[in-house]
């Protein structure tokens, strides 16, 4: 994630778009960017595991949950300082158990919609995943239910594209069709599965909304695909102004 909001900010800066970083994990240590609102500033991970002898994953929940206590006061304090057209990254903890069990981030979504922000969840899959199916099928639950969990509109990127060798390999799990991970899972697995892997596919297939962007960071034009994506979502920059220079035609002579 922190290789993504790099790679995008650097971007902005490039194309001389205003951005900011605001960061929500409380376990974070550096940073490649500026960063204009920090959780660590209420809480940080390392303080409750040490104060509370918490373990890291409960630690990084107990971390949240005090976020979501503090929306009111200290969250609202960060943001009245951000202007309407702001745009804002929200860089959260990778735990998958917050977006898909733990209504924390949910309510934090809420939060910012009463606010009147206008939200996107962009979900990264390392490519990792694109290696073998059984892993693509487990990508693809976990957001799959991070999109239930937010109802939000989502943005799925297949994240270090730089790293993948062959990238014809990877084209048939930017969209997937559950036939084809039906038969990819059946011939890799037991016979006793093959009613779970019909089940699966055709959760996907129903669903019809999990497919991939593919970004590599190397590339600008990859990262502006991306970002238009994005800006497509939340329908960014349509109401502004449109800016009118004066014309003076030019003289005959």
């Amino acid at each position: 994630r922190s290789t993504y909001c790099s790679g995008l900010y650097q971007h902005c800066e490039t194309v001389g778009r205003r951005i900011h970083m605001v960061n929500l994990d409380p376990a974070a240590e550096h940073f490649s960017y500026p960063v204009s609102t920090d959780i660590r500033e209420l809480i940080s991970l390392d303080d409750v595991m040490e104060e509370l002898g918490m373990g890291p994953n409960g630690g990084l929940i107990y971390c949240m949950e005090h976020l979501e206590d503090n929306l009111d006061d200290w969250l609202d304090e960060q943001l009245e300082n951000y202007l309407d057209d702001d745009y804002l990254v929200f860089d959260c903890p990778g735990q998958i158990e917050l977006f898909t069990h733990v209504p924390v981030l949910r309510n934090f979504v809420e939060y910012l919609k009463r606010k009147n922000f206008t939200v996107c969840a962009v979900y990264l899959l390392d490519s990792q995943f694109v290696s073998d199916v059984t892993k693509y099928i487990s990508g693809c639950m976990a957001s799959l239910s991070a999109m239930i969990q937010l109802e939000l509109p989502h943005i799925n990127i297949l994240s270090k594209m730089d790293l993948v060798s062959n990238k014809k390999d990877v084209e048939d799990y930017l969209n997937p069709e559950a036939q084809v991970l039906l038969s990819q899972l059946n011939r890799q697995m037991a016979p006793r599965f093959h009613k779970l892997n019909k089940a699966l596919a055709e959760l996907v297939d129903d669903y019809n909304m999990v497919n991939f962007i593919p970004l590599d960071l190397r590339k600008e034009s990859s990262i502006q695909y991306v970002l238009s994506n994005i800006d497509n979502c939340i329908q960014y920059g349509e109401d502004a102004d449109v800016k009118v220079r004066d014309f003076i035609p030019e003289d005959d002579d």
